[in-house]
């Protein structure tokens, strides 16, 4: 109550913007922006507005604008997020001086210290500490992943320059000849490479449901030198995904940055305004807005008063993973979060604070399938991450913060209390032993030791997916996968059905769903084997086992089983499976539907409505009113009203079973 105001400082529009989302989070209304200084004044004469967050140059401004202002003499409170800025420390003896009663706090993930300070006009601000005091509560990245708050990184250095072959691999990847990195060959090289390994990093062959969708693995961003680089970057994608016909979602945005190639890594953060842009860079600023115009029916362009709002919906697009691909300079490399990013490619030099600040745009968690932050450096970053983790862990934090090496992960090693870790090799090797392939998962310790064991093998084989020669080293043939998943299946159905019945079950079993669906079978997959069996004149059986197999390992295949049997057993007269797939699944839902609507005596209008939005919708609405309306008249009184509470049950059954046979196929 003795407290007046406080103001929570940050460094940049976007962030204030982010800011006010995140209070309004916690409680709507609950904290105050502005737009301008005029305002921000006002704002600090209203005892009701108590909470005010403003960017750090308004708050100059205001300072050097109203030099007798009230609230200078008022109790303040000043929190200043993303406290390690430079611009804190040149802007603080004006700010400070001339409030007389504050607290002053500030808050960053990577803190100046004189090691990695880059100086500044004022030699008694260099620090951190220097600004702001002495450190009150100290939390570490590797705190932050022990406690499994953020996510390790896992790193791949990709070397993009020739040498002579008598030079040191290491001086080859770190040349910094400006020409040869900018050069044609080595952009189309990179974007090669980042085309080529999209889906592999991204983990596109994964679903898993966000925000009330199903969406497939994550979405990335590119951080290169220069603004020139991103133009020239962002047309070989356009060039190399028109020959290709690959299609990503890709965007780019930046704003004027006096040392954007900057070759100690700094990350600059400026006003969220193009004006200071040479007329080249505008001009194609223009394009690239137009083209993500005509991706996202907007209205977007570089005026004063849009392209805030073009941040604001590319920020808002890469939270809702509806761009793959956004190619930046340093916008984004800093404050922003977005969980379903979890790959940075890096064409760009960075370095202590600024590296780990554009690291950690992946490390957000959101799901088992998401375990680490995924970056990949066209640039030699080796020496600058190592020394970047022991400035803000401490020397010995590298085997928190990085994944281990992919051998130790397929081998397993022993870890920092000595104890040996099983890698995928001995996990395999359990599982053979202890569940052989063919013997049935009998007795709930014996099922809870396997789901156990095999969920660890999934877990870890969501780990070694990501290297590049995992998939040539798998030993663990495609077959004998899909069986061990079946059986994996079928515990969970089983341990599903008896919740249902209300039995007592497994206690402390985590199914490890999502990561199932990595290795999920698709329709495409199993007509395929259907093309290969109808060509073989239907004689050869072991491919109908293989049918079979892929179908029981697959979450989604298993309620479609009775169907695409069904299918198989006419094949034999098929001439385009394709085709013929199509009218039979067509022919085969439309008597199904109507036997659902005959065997109940359904409305059959208002039934093929409901059922037509529930495939628009991707699910059965069991809640609200829409499920009363197809069923027929019956007294909602006595009996009546019981009678027909277990014929909305029983309808309601028969038409999930419905939806899931053939949700996917429609």
């Amino acid at each position: 109550p003795y407290i007046d105001k406080v103001l929570f400082v940050v460094d940049r529009k976007d962030l204030d913007y982010q800011t006010m989302k995140e209070y309004d989070r916690f409680e709507k209304g609950a904290a105050n922006g502005n737009n301008s200084t005029a305002i921000l004044q006002k704002q600090l004469s209203q005892p009701e507005s108590r909470i005010v967050i403003t960017t750090i140059q308004k708050l100059e401004n205001l300072v050097n604008r109203y030099r007798n202002h009230e609230i200078y003499d008022r109790h303040v409170v000043m929190i200043f997020d993303e406290c390690h800025r430079s611009q804190f420390g040149e802007m603080h003896k004006t700010i400070t001086g001339r409030f007389s009663n504050y607290h002053l706090f500030g808050f960053t993930g990577t803190p100046i210290f004189a090691v990695n300070s880059s100086g500044g006009r004022d030699p008694t601000l260099r620090t951190t500490r220097d600004a702001f005091g002495d450190r009150l509560h100290t939390y570490t990245i590797v705190n932050a992943i022990n406690d499994h708050n953020v996510l390790p990184f896992r790193i791949d250095y990709i070397s993009t320059v020739k040498a002579d072959e008598n030079m040191m691999d290491e001086q080859v990847s770190s040349i910094e000849t400006e020409n040869v990195l900018s050069s044609p060959e080595r952009v189309s090289l990179v974007t090669s490479y980042i085309l080529e390994h999209f889906d592999q990093k991204t983990k596109r062959n994964i679903a898993y449901d966000y925000r009330d969708r199903k969406v497939m693995g994550f979405n990335s961003m590119f951080a290169v030198s220069s603004i020139p680089m991103a133009i020239k970057y962002y047309d070989e994608f356009k060039r190399q995904m028109a020959e290709s016909g690959r299609r990503l979602n890709i965007a780019t945005i930046y704003t004027f940055s006096p040392n954007s190639d900057d070759p100690d890594g700094t990350i600059y953060s400026g006003e969220l305004t193009v004006d200071s842009l040479d007329a080249s860079q505008r001009d194609f600023l223009e394009r690239a807005i137009r083209d993500y115009n005509e991706l996202f029916k907007t209205t977007f362009d570089t005026s004063a008063d849009k392209f805030g709002n073009y941040y604001k919906d590319v920020s808002q697009r890469m939270k809702d993973r509806e761009l793959d691909l956004l190619i930046v300079v340093d916008m984004f490399l800093t404050g922003f979060d977005a969980t379903t990013l979890n790959t940075l490619w890096v064409d760009k030099n960075l370095k202590q604070h600024g590296l780990i600040q554009a690291f950690s745009r992946t490390n957000r968690i959101l799901n088992s399938v998401k375990n680490y932050g995924n970056i990949v450096c066209f640039r030699n970053l080796r020496k600058s991450t190592d020394s970047a983790i022991a400035l803000f862990g401490d020397e010995n934090a590298q085997s928190t913060i990085l994944l281990r090496p992919y051998e130790d992960y397929l081998h397993g090693y022993t870890d920092d209390e000595g104890k040996h870790v099983d890698g995928y090799l001995d996990l395999l090797e359990v599982l053979d032993s202890q569940f052989p392939l063919g013997e049935p998962v009998i007795g709930e310790e014996r099922q809870k030791e396997f789901v156990k064991l095999f969920g660890s093998i999934l877990r870890l084989r969501n780990i070694l997916s990501s290297f590049d020669q995992f998939e040539e080293e798998d030993p663990l043939p495609e077959r004998d996968l899909q069986d061990h998943q079946s059986n994996y299946l079928d515990i969970y159905q089983d341990i599903r059905n008896k919740q249902k019945e209300r039995v007592d079950i497994i206690d402390d079993v985590v199914f490890e769903m999502e990561l199932v669906k990595q290795v999920e079978i698709n329709i495409d997959y199993i007509l395929n084997l259907v093309k290969s069996y109808h060509e073989n004149n239907c004689k050869d059986k072991e491919v109908l086992v293989d049918v079979q197999k892929a179908i029981g390992s697959s979450m989604q295949l298993r309620s479609k089983k009775e169907l695409i049997m069904k299918f198989i057993s006419k094949v034999d007269s098929c001439n385009d499976i394709d085709r013929d797939w199509s009218e039979f699944v067509k022919m085969q839902q439309e008597d199904d539907l109507q036997e659902i609507i005959t065997n109940n005596r359904l409305k059959p209008e208002e039934t093929r409505r409901f059922v037509k939005n529930a495939f628009r919708d991707g699910e059965i609405r069991t809640t609200g009113t829409d499920i009363d309306g197809i069923l027929p008249p019956m007294s909602r009184f006595g009996n009546g009203g019981k009678n027909r509470t277990i014929q909305k049950a029983n309808v309601t059954e028969q038409l999930k079973e419905y939806f899931d046979r053939y949700f996917g196929l429609v």
